[in-house]
């Protein structure tokens, strides 16, 4: 389940709920679109239902939530689990050591310098967190199992406040108003104020080269603008543009699908070109004379959607890109489905779609763990799926993604 968020619109304060996954948020009071900015992971308070007595305020205690997909290659293949988990970020006993349900099930508030908290101190880094979950969702290893990779993809990590008082020399929990241990520790622990740095800004919505305003899905990360056709996304407090193409000949009613186009090497497994790639992964095909002079371009959806389906689709257009033909700048004709993987996590994912992509595991599983991935060029690029009753395929590639795997990805 997505985290709701309340959140007030910067022009005119009416109030709306957002998903923790929203970036661009639209007011349905004055209508004016704005991104969302933090500096860092997004913080958040579980709202209150009591409140301290007299001017004391809230001590607010730290909790990492770690939402993706972790992925394991391992000699007995590659596993993959979707993990959702929120963990004590504080070594203080007596305390509850998960929220357990409730983020989900009440809705949430930015960290702000109104709320009368001051913030326990994390002991915990996030990566100690998600290493653990990760360990323990995917399973145990057998003794005779050797792991090679682990890598997590499609991560969303935020902290969230769980906001306590004191009342006769004991510790309320201010959202169920119970009665916690570890009161000694907690007024002990260090502590700080809202910091500038947590608190979330704005920004307005318009197109940098034009001036038009720009649209989308809320979740979306990639927006294109309908005047000049440019692609913009979010980097800090500003928009940076986003190249962006379209295979050549698309046919219009077709579903047009994100994906992003890396062109990258590993010196290790001695992948520079397209032709290397086919002899590394034992393609049951003769590498073209063509091939050794082609970049290694390894294409990688800009969607989440399902482990297993993420790395086919990542499979399928991979290996089948040189039947794609010539790319074009995109115009913006048509709905364009939208960019929920950041190109940063793409990069990351291309070792899980080599290894999708072997028939060979013995001579590449070992050895992804060291390889390094050199990424010389990114670019997103939208391709055709048609229409095949309860899938979208790929023409071209023959990619085929179900209509509810990649409905229900939206909400991962």
């Amino acid at each position: 389940m997505q985290l709701q968020v309340r959140q007030e619109c910067p022009q005119c304060g009416g109030p709306t709920v957002i998903t923790e996954n929203d970036r661009l948020v639209t007011c349905a009071y004055c209508g004016v679109k704005h991104f969302l900015h933090t500096q860092g992971v997004y913080r958040y308070v579980v709202p209150p239902r009591k409140a301290p007595q007299g001017e004391q305020g809230f001590l607010c205690v730290p909790y990492i939530r770690f939402k993706g997909t972790v992925y394991r290659v391992s000699s007995a293949g590659i596993t993959h689990r979707v993990v959702d988990t929120t963990q004590i970020a504080v070594n203080i006993p007596g305390l509850p050591p998960s929220l357990g349900v409730r983020p989900q099930a009440m809705q949430l508030e930015h960290v702000s310098p109104d709320f009368p908290a001051r913030y326990l101190m994390r002991t915990l880094e996030p990566r100690e967190i998600v290493h653990k979950a990760a360990h323990l969702s995917c399973g145990a290893v057998s003794f005779a199992e050797s792991v090679f990779h682990l890598e997590y993809i499609g991560e969303t990590i935020s902290v969230l406040y769980l906001p306590v008082f004191r009342e006769d020399n004991r510790i309320i929990d201010a959202v169920n108003e119970s009665v916690l241990r570890g009161n000694t520790a907690v007024h002990n622990h260090q502590r700080t104020g809202c910091r500038e740095k947590w608190v979330v800004s704005f920004l307005p919505a318009l197109c940098p080269h034009c001036g038009a305003a720009l649209d989308g899905s809320p979740d979306t990360l990639v927006v294109i603008c309908d005047n000049c056709h440019r692609g913009w996304r979010q980097k800090g407090r500003a928009l940076e543009p986003v190249m962006w193409q379209v295979v050549d000949g698309n046919e219009h009613g077709c579903l047009q699908l994100p994906f992003w186009k890396l062109t990258a090497c590993i010196p290790a497994l001695d992948i520079t070109t397209f032709a290397d790639f086919i002899r590394c992964t034992n393609q049951p095909i003769t590498p073209r004379s063509e091939w050794t002079e082609r970049a290694m371009e390894f294409w990688v959806p800009a969607f989440t959607i399902k482990p297993k389906a993420f790395l086919l689709a990542g499979r399928f257009v991979t290996f089948g890109q040189h039947h794609l033909g010539a790319l074009k700048k995109g115009v913006k004709q048509q709905t364009l489905f939208p960019v929920t993987l950041p190109v940063k996590e793409a990069a990351q994912a291309i070792k899980m779609v080599l290894a999708a992509a072997t028939n060979t595991p013995k001579r590449v599983f070992p050895y992804l763990a060291e390889a390094k991935v050199q990424v010389s060029a990114s670019s997103l690029v939208y391709l055709p799926f048609m229409d095949k009753g309860h899938e979208w395929m790929q023409p071209h590639t023959g990619a085929v993604i179900g209509k509810n795997i990649l409905k229900f990805g939206r909400f991962m």
